[in-house]
């Protein structure tokens, strides 16, 4: 699914792009992902200028000239494009915004798992998730100290305990092993068994990845918006390859369905 590194970039290309501009018509195609009737959804965004691009953990909430807000959670297959209108559409586009810029703006899933949603601004904390979500993962705010007393809390596995929205925003699947790789720490290992230096390890693992990936897939994304790169990632999906820093081969596990990519030789507890 799209994670911080991903959606970074999309808020910055379109955060260049978009504020200024109106939105000169709406069309919902596929209504499964919009929680809000189609010509209701229409008719509120068509005259309504874009102000803002914010990312907020997996969510994207374009803020209008209107006051409403448009968010949008992606989920796992969530993607969007700013084209011009000859450009061929895609089958599983969802909803379709013509700009005043002579482009559109579309989003597209592949498995209509995304939730898109208008609401006034003073409502955001009431769509689902995004209330209850606890800090951005790049949060300025969210210090060590902060990571750690929040830590305390949790009793599960790490790796469940990194993608869940409660704890941290943003961080899903992909880059929950990666930050387990580089702290060295299992991923079905239980947090209550972590130490204080493993603790503050998950901390800077953290921050050393998404620094490390953003500016990576900013370079592979280059502006089409619709790209998940992740062939540079170091463990995930690499199962059976060797790994990066010792040369073990790196193990691949699906526990729930959820694909777990990790070395037992650098994250042997």
């Amino acid at each position: 699914m799209p994670e911080i590194p991903d959606l970074e970039c999309v808020r910055e290309v379109l955060s260049d792009r978009l504020p200024g501009v109106a939105i000169e018509a709406a069309e919902v195609s596929r209504p499964i992902v919009v929680r809000a009737a189609a010509e209701d959804f229409a008719a509120r965004l068509t005259g309504a200028r874009f102000e803002s691009v914010a990312r907020r953990g997996k969510f994207l909430l374009f803020g209008l000239s209107t006051g409403t807000v448009l968010v949008v959670n992606g989920m796992l297959t969530g993607r969007f494009q700013h084209v011009r209108p000859d450009h061929k559409r895609a089958a599983r586009t969802c909803f379709t915004l013509t700009l005043s810029d002579g482009c559109e703006l579309r989003y597209l899933d592949e498995r209509f798992m995304g939730k898109v949603y208008l609401v006034d601004e003073a409502e955001l904390d009431a769509v689902p998730q995004l209330g209850e979500m606890g800090p951005d993962a790049l949060d300025a705010e969210l210090t060590e100290a902060v990571f750690l007393e929040r830590l305390r809390r949790y009793r599960g596995q790490v790796k469940n305990v990194l993608v869940n929205a409660k704890f941290i925003g943003g961080i899903g699947n992909a880059y929950a092993d990666e930050i387990l790789f580089i702290a060295g720490i299992h991923p079905f290992t239980a947090v209550k068994d972590l130490d204080p230096s493993r603790r503050a390890r998950l901390y800077g693992a953290l921050h050393e990845v998404l620094t490390w990936a953003i500016p990576i897939v900013r370079t592979e994304m280059d502006a089409q918006l619709d790209r998940k790169p992740r062939d540079f990632l170091r463990v995930h999906r690499k199962g059976g390859d060797p790994c990066p820093q010792c040369g073990a081969t790196i193990s691949e596990v699906s526990p729930s369905r959820r694909v777990t990519s990790f070395c037992r030789s650098c994250q042997p507890s």
